[in-house]
């Protein structure tokens, strides 16, 4: 049984994007009259796991009843799977899908070829070198950029969260799950996405850019009772 805070805020959860930190929300911001936020963090995956093991094992860090679930990327895939083990006030995804069927045809055809298995999740070991060294100003600060906010570095958890990713199988979503993507995400382009609120410019890490969007419009969507919000979507 969930043990639920005596007061009036609403907590809002927040689970970050494969092998990436909560700090990716450092810049969020809400009221904290109105909201209490906590910050999920991934664990390691035990062997041969399902993601439907995994969520379950996940949700045991909420200890609300009825919080509001915000994930990113594959943060959002989980928060789904989440949703299935615990009654939630609201389910927030950020760019990140719905259904397999708006996964990308890449990733569809790295399920259908077994292509994501040759995927070299090792790499992730060798950021924290690659930054010591000059590689030019842009290759340079987006190696920072992944050593600060991509945290859990280990490889098994690493390739467990590809593959679920890629072999992800829900086909029906949640009717009244809230979609927010931006229309130049690069991971998860906006073609291949349905019944999403768009933002203009945004990119696959808008969470992290796109922050002052962010900070206007999540109260409105988590107190709205219908999702059927007036928000402006130029961030």
């Amino acid at each position: 049984m969930k043990f639920q805070q005596m007061n009036t805020k609403i907590p809002v959860y927040f689970m970050p994007g494969l092998a990436a930190s909560p700090e990716i929300f450092e810049r969020i911001k809400l009221s904290e009259v109105d909201f209490e936020m906590f910050f999920l963090e991934w664990i390691l995956p035990l062997n041969q796991e399902s993601i439907e093991n995994y969520a379950m094992r996940l949700s045991k860090q909420v200890t609300h009843n009825h919080p509001v679930l915000i994930g990113v990327s594959f943060g959002g895939i989980m928060v789904q799977e989440m949703a299935k083990h615990i009654k939630v006030k609201k389910l927030i995804i950020i760019s990140s899908v719905k259904t397999a069927a708006e996964l990308p045809l890449k990733l569809k055809f790295a399920k259908a070829t077994k292509a994501y298995k040759m995927v070299p999740t090792g790499w992730i070991h060798f950021l924290e070198n690659l930054t010591k060294l000059s590689l030019g100003p842009t290759i340079n600060q987006r190696l920072k950029l992944y050593e600060k906010y991509l945290s859990v570095r280990d490889k098994n958890y690493l390739d467990w969260s590809i593959e679920n990713v890629i072999m992800w199988k829900q086909t029906v979503s949640d009717p009244m799950l809230i979609h927010i993507h931006g229309d130049v995400d690069e991971v998860f382009p906006i073609q291949y996405i349905q019944g999403c609120i768009v933002i203009k410019g945004g990119s696959h890490i808008m969470i992290l850019n796109k922050f002052k969007w962010f900070n206007e419009n999540l109260p409105k969507l988590i107190l709205s009772t219908d999702n059927s919000v007036n928000l402006n979507t130029k961030a």
